[in-house]
């Protein structure tokens, strides 16, 4: 297997506050590969968000980095900051957000965004940067390119204002492309479109996609893997159906139980009794040991087992638990 295009070694990322250190990400670790949708999923305050945003070097202080490392195509990235960092955005990695009008400028015209992005980061005229502008909307799916891109973001739907945010993160051709839930905002039908034109992308151009949403049914249509979160820490990691059909974390298994099934009708929903605790009350052990039915001592005094592609970090991994 070729070298990854993200490596993430034991993340953690820590808040001080009054009460004493959180850590919303708690010794994460994973690769992505070139051509590769990773997906991130887990329940708000997972730590989804935030692990994304240390990649890309988003984090608002006092937020920090306090321990791992993060390699992007075989360079070391965690440490950098500044302007470092900000050549890093765009030209090697490409955000999508949740809301695409906190990433385009209510001021500009799509089509001057997009060609001052890529004369900012690559070698090419603004003749040429006006060319490709075209091309990246056209790559996307939006009709009428050549005349839209002198329109504002107001003039677009929410479907079409998501398409240019996802060619202003391709437009700069980066290796890596962070999504945190990109599709939350849209209808179903405009989702299935996004999450297939993603594939597609993901595809011809060979870029590595981290994936970021607590849907499952996103998980399912768009990833290769899936990495499940709870409380920060990595629950489990696989690929996707494997994860899916046969969880071995007795929360992946809920949330898996959890989801409304269209194959298996009107059958009472599964739901997971109690809550996520919060960052300054992890329980020790696993986190998930206050609400999961298979708990031992065992799993409320020992740290878990790290998570390599294929487990869970459970002592207990469940058996034959075939969900769908």
């Amino acid at each position: 297997m070729a070298d990854p295009v993200l490596s993430i070694r034991d993340l953690s990322v820590e808040i001080p506050t009054r009460h004493g250190i959180v850590r919303p990400v708690d010794g994460v670790s994973y690769d992505i590969q070139a051509g590769e949708i990773l997906g991130i999923v887990g329940e708000s305050g997972a730590g989804k968000s935030m692990a994304g945003n240390a990649v890309i070097g988003l984090l608002n202080p006092p937020a920090h980095i306090s321990k791992g490392e993060i390699w992007l195509n075989g360079q070391r990235i965690d440490h950098l900051k500044g302007d470092a960092m900000r050549r890093l955005r765009g030209k090697e990695i490409g955000m999508v957000f949740q809301d695409p009008l906190t990433s385009l400028n209510p001021l500009l015209r799509i089509g001057d965004q997009l060609t001052e992005t890529m004369l900012t980061h690559l070698p090419i005229s603004r003749a040429e940067a006006e060319k490709r502008a075209v091309a990246a909307l056209e790559e996307v799916g939006i009709p009428g390119a050549a005349e839209r891109v002198n329109s504002y973001p107001h003039e677009f739907s929410g479907g079409m204002r998501q398409r240019v945010v996802i060619a202003l993160a391709l437009c700069a051709e980066p290796s890596l492309v962070i999504a945190d839930e990109p599709t939350t905002a849209l209808d179903v039908s405009v989702q299935a479109q996004i999450i297939a034109l993603l594939r597609r992308l993901c595809r011809d151009r060979g870029t590595a996609v981290m994936l970021i949403t607590h849907d499952m049914g996103v998980i399912a249509e768009a990833t290769d893997r899936v990495a499940v979160m709870y409380a920060g820490r990595l629950a489990e990691l696989g690929p996707v159906r494997d994860v899916l059909t046969h969880p071995q974390h007795p929360y992946t298994h809920g949330l898996m139980a959890s989801t409304p099934l269209a194959s298996q009708g009107k059958r009472r929903l599964h739901q997971i009794p109690g809550a996520m605790p919060r960052l300054d009350a992890v329980p020790d052990g696993c986190a998930f040991n206050p609400r999961c039915p298979h708990a031992t001592d065992k799993c409320r005094q020992a740290p878990v087992p790290r998570v390599s592609n294929g487990q869970a970090a459970c002592w207990y991994p469940l058996v034959d638990e075939k969900v769908i």
